[in-house]
């Protein structure tokens, strides 16, 4: 990938990474009606293409795929808004790969790589706690995108301790469905009083997704792709979905049970990392 090597340099581009949730305990509700929790983020190795190139418009354009978000609402050019300055502009072009309403990031991740990026291009010199800042008014998810490290999460999401996992391949299921994690989370079956556990205790497997068994009565696909993949391990639904998981020690694994699925099904196979990519780029 090229870098930038000036205020105004040449384009460059940049893995804008899915994410899963390992787990994800609903802890309590605030009077704001934000929910506490704590759940395990882990970045993937593969996600978004973002490509960002420089000139001195003062404007922010986007280009790339549609993904039919108007500009107002579009993370990237929101991102993007909270760093432009007066001569500063930028072209983005965004290669999309992650599923909406998957429950793998996407949006917040872009969010994130653009703030990443475009300090980078621009040479503003914010730190990564000050951006991680400006993140979480995007976003509950965006913080840990900037911060770009696997990550334990408390709190609203926000309060993240970085964890080093070992290494693990992940097959996903993509239901053919978009669930609303504002549907989700105001639901009056939804879980709500999950006691705080440990990482101890998660790695001692007590640990669920309480989000789970309500996603999968209210989008049936997502029962369904449950139970595809519980023949291969402990299939789990990240965030709200609608994407389930299955954790494997190898690629090969990976890509033999990925192989067995029914043609119909849309699956992907991918790394879990502790440090994304793109930070290798920003240096």
């Amino acid at each position: 990938m090229a870098v930038a090597t000036g205020p105004m340099s040449r384009s460059f581009s940049l893995l804008s990474p899915a994410k899963l949730n390992l787990f994800l305990h609903i802890t309590g509700r605030r009077p704001d009606g934000y929910h506490e929790l704590q759940t395990l983020f882990q970045l993937l190795d593969w996600g978004d293409i973002l490509t960002f190139a420089p000139n001195e418009s003062g404007e922010v354009t986007l280009a790339g795929d549609d993904i039919g978000i108007p500009n107002h609402d579009n993370l990237i050019l929101r991102a993007a808004s909270t760093l432009r300055r007066d001569t500063l502009g930028a072209t983005i072009s965004l290669q999309k790969r992650i599923p909406a309403g998957a429950g793998l990031g996407g949006g917040s991740s872009n969010a994130a790589t653009t703030l990443l990026a475009l300090n980078h291009l621009w040479r503003l010199n914010l730190t990564n706690e000050h951006l991680r800042e400006i993140g979480a008014g995007l976003g509950a998810d965006v913080p840990v995108f900037v911060g770009a490290r696997t990550a334990w999460a408390e709190g609203i999401g926000e309060i993240l301790s970085p964890v080093t996992l070992p290494r693990h391949w992940y097959l996903i299921l993509v239901p053919e469905c978009h669930v609303s994690t504002g549907q989700i989370f105001s639901h009056r079956q939804l879980t709500r009083n999950s006691k705080p556990i440990t990482l101890a205790a998660f790695f001692e497997g007590d640990s669920r997704n309480d989000c789970q068994n309500l996603v999968s009565e209210v989008y049936p696909e997502v029962g369904k792709a449950l139970k595809l993949l519980d023949k291969f391990g402990l299939a789990r639904l990240t965030g709200t979905g609608a994407c389930a998981f299955v954790s494997f020690v190898s690629e090969p694994e990976a890509r033999a049970a990925q192989a067995s699925l029914p043609k119909n099904c849309r699956s992907i196979v991918a790394g879990g990392v502790n440090e994304s990519r793109a930070m290798e780029h920003l240096v």
